[in-house]
Formats: structure tokens, C-alpha cells, sequence
């Protein structure tokens, strides 16, 4: 395969995520689009030839079907590409994958990811619906499957097979919570204590409160755009290095027999890392889908940040805070920042854009980073995309 055309990063933005229920899907979207757009005023609307929203449950959240266009009319935006499209939680990651796909083939030069998500509406029972969708209709849903339920299998996996404690799970969650803290665009903001997460009430065992994120409403915008582009926007440009995405299989009846084994991800960024021609040594900060802690702690070990099994004694060390070998989740992550589906992957790239860029104020990483890797997923670590972007210095 030859090497592909570079594509940039050129502005990024992102909304206050929280509880929402006076905000309608297009409020989220024109706020989250005027973050993007008020990132770099070079930028303008009538620049963006590509538009793809990732809205996971738009017809029943929007509720509005076919929302591409309605983003489109919100943002001020005529493109002559535009979609929608939906791949559960990796789907603001495709989203930017199909705009790096249009420039790349020159079918575009100028484009803008928009993922968001309006989940939190008044109707608990809708919303328990809403999660249950997340998985297989025939073999998972009619057992009572849900996240929490699915998730709790590895991690309890995890601790009989390499002796992971809770402590260590809940360590993931103070770390996360104390990041969010310092972001004020995060659903929360508090803080945790080691002693309050390790004391909070059983979800699923065993995960406490603490240790599973929450689905918030809230968007996050991306504008990418060809090389050619890039410098006439920025002198600051944030490259796309390498993507992967891999898949194994998608109930989890069907996974490997030792469920911490999670080949999707392992995959996932063994490509992205082929394809940026460097190794897991090379990552300076990673923004990773910690659902439950016990994703985050197995996705160090198939990313290559720590050996196979030694996630638990990593965080004991310090390996994935700052001053440790990966800064991990230095907006909050989903445990701190919350997940709305459709927005999550690409609130990742902007916030690996701003560290990049040394623009991420109080939770800026120093020495400042140069390659930043995000990584979302679907299924139980069966279905994954790696992102991997590089700071201007990595390119010359």
C-alpha cells in the first residue's frame, strides 16, 4: 500500500457535557459547532465541503432521523458530501475516518466531523432502553444483559487470572475523576477520593459506582483538511499519523474463551502503529474508552503500554499519570468527562489536538506532547479503532 496523503487537524471544538434536558440535539450541535469553528477563525462555514455527523440513537433521542443535513442547516454548512453514520461507540472515530478517507482520495479538501448525542431524556425507562440496545437484540438483551453486566466478565476475569484488585480498578477512577476536574467542559468535576470509590455501592460486581462511566449529552466538532490546506489555516497543524480498526467477533458468547483476551483492540493498534511507523514506546499521552475501569486497565496491556497482565501493578507504579510512561485520560476520560455515544471518540481527538498544540491550560502535559494516540470501542473489546496524531515537530 502506498503512503496515503497527509491530512490535518486544523480546529476543534467541544461543548459543556452534562445534564441537558432544556437543550435540544440542535442546540448541542450549533454550540459544540461554534466551539470548533471559534478555535481558529481562519476557518470559515462556507469552507466545509464535507460533513459527517455520528449521532448513535437519533431517532429515538433527536428524536430526528437522517440528522446529517439538519447539522448541516444548524452550522451553516452546503457540502457536497454529507452522512450520517453509526457504529455504536467507535462511531465519532469512523466519522473522522470517512472525512481522512474523502480528503485523502481528493474528493474533498476541506471537512467537519460533528458527533453528539441527546440520551438523557426525562423517561428512565427509555433511557434503560437506550443502554440495553448497545447489545445483541437475540442472544444478549433477553438475558438482561447490559454494559455493566457484560463488562463485569473480564474484569473478574482480570483479578483470577493475574491477581487485579478492585483497588487497583478503583485507582483508574480517582485517577480519571481528578483529571476532569480540571475540565471545565466535563460532567464532573468533584474529584474522587480513593476511599469514596472503594466504598460506593455495587453496580456489578466488581464494579462499584465509580468504576462505569455515564452517558451525558453533549457534541464535540473536528475540521480536517488536506496538506495543501493545512498552512493556510494554521501554523500549527495536528497530523493524522495512522489509523487501524479491528474485529473479531460481536456477541459475547462468541469471544475468545479467555475474555481478556481482547484481540479487537490488540488489532486495532497494532495497525495504527504500522501504518504510523512508530511503536507503543512512541505515545506520549492516549485517550482511551474506559466504559469501566477494568476496559481502560485491559486496553494499557493490548495497546502495548505494559506487559500482558501487569495493568494492575502499571497503576499501582504511576505508569498512566502524569509523570508516568503514557499521561492517560488528561480530560477525564469517560468516567470523568461522560460518554454520549456519537461525541465521545471525537472529544478525544480534541483534546489530544489541544495537548498537541500545549493548549490545554491546567491539565496541560509537560513537557508538552508530540503523538497522541485515541482509541474507542464496541462490543467487548471485540471491536475497536486506534487514531494516532502527531504534533508538527514529528513531521519534519
Amino acid at each position: 500500500m502506498s503512503k496515503p496523503k497527509r491530512v490535518a487537524i486544523v480546529a476543534a471544538g467541544i461543548n459543556k457535557w452534562g445534564m441537558r434536558p432544556d437543550a435540544t440535539f440542535r442546540d448541542i450541535i450549533s454550540e459544540a459547532g461554534k466551539a470548533c469553528f471559534d478555535s481558529n477563525p481562519k476557518v470559515s462555514n462556507k469552507d466545509i465541503e464535507g460533513l459527517v455527523t455520528s449521532g448513535v440513537y437519533p431517532q429515538r433521542s433527536g428524536p430526528q432521523c437522517h440528522p446529517s443535513p439538519v447539522a448541516c442547516e444548524v452550522l451553516g454548512v452546503k457540502p457536497r458530501l454529507f452522512q450520517n453514520t453509526d457504529c455504536q461507540c467507535q462511531s465519532g472515530a469512523v466519522n473522522m475516518r470517512i472525512i481522512w478517507s474523502a480528503i485523502v482520495s481528493g474528493l474533498i479538501d476541506v471537512g467537519m466531523a460533528v458527533g453528539w448525542e441527546r440520551i438523557l431524556v426525562p423517561n428512565h425507562g427509555e433511557r434503560y432502553i437506550n443502554a440495553a440496545l448497545a447489545c445483541d437484540h437475540d442472544w444478549e438483551q433477553g438475558f438482561g444483559m447490559t454494559p455493566p453486566a457484560l463488562f463485569a466478565m473480564p474484569a473478574l476475569s482480570h483479578m483470577e487470572k493475574y491477581g487485579t484488585t478492585e483497588e487497583q480498578y478503583a485507582k483508574i477512577a480517582v485517577k480519571n475523576h481528578t483529571h476532569s476536574a480540571k475540565n471545565p467542559n466535563a460532567h464532573f468535576q468533584k474529584g474522587l477520593t480513593l476511599e469514596k470509590a472503594l466504598g460506593a455501592r455495587t453496580v456489578a460486581t466488581p464494579y462499584r459506582l465509580f468504576d462505569c462511566c455515564v452517558n451525558t449529552d453533549g457534541a464535540a466538532c473536528a475540521i480536517l483538511c488536506s496538506e495543501e490546506k493545512a498552512y493556510e489555516y494554521t501554523d500549527n497543524p495536528i497530523w493524522v499519523m495512522g489509523l487501524g480498526q479491528g474485529y473479531t467477533n460481536w456477541t459475547i458468547g462468541n469471544n475468545p474463551k479467555d475474555l481478556t483476551d481482547w484481540q479487537g483492540v490488540r488489532m486495532s493498534g497494532e495497525l495504527a502503529y504500522k501504518m504510523a511507523g512508530i511503536t507503543p514506546k512512541d505515545i506520549d499521552i492516549a485517550e482511551l474508552h474506559d466504559c469501566f475501569t477494568a476496559s481502560e486497565l485491559i486496553e494499557y496491556e493490548e495497546l502495548g503500554f505494559c506487559p500482558k497482565g501487569e495493568g494492575g501493578r502499571w497503576v499501582d507504579d504511576g505508569g498512566n499519570d502524569y509523570g508516568g510512561d503514557v499521561v492517560t485520560q488528561p480530560r477525564g476520560g469517560l468516567i470523568g468527562c461522560g460518554h454520549p455515544f456519537g461525541g465521545t471518540s471525537i472529544a478525544q481527538t480534541h483534546e489530544i489536538y489541544l495537548q498537541l498544540r500545549g493548549e490545554a491550560g491546567e491539565r496541560q502535559v509537560e513537557p508538552r506532547p508530540n503523538i497522541g494516540l485515541a482509541q474507542t470501542m464496541s462490543g467487548v473489546g471485540t471491536q475497536s479503532m486506534v487514531t494516532i496524531y502527531g504534533s508538527d515537530d514529528t513531521q519534519h
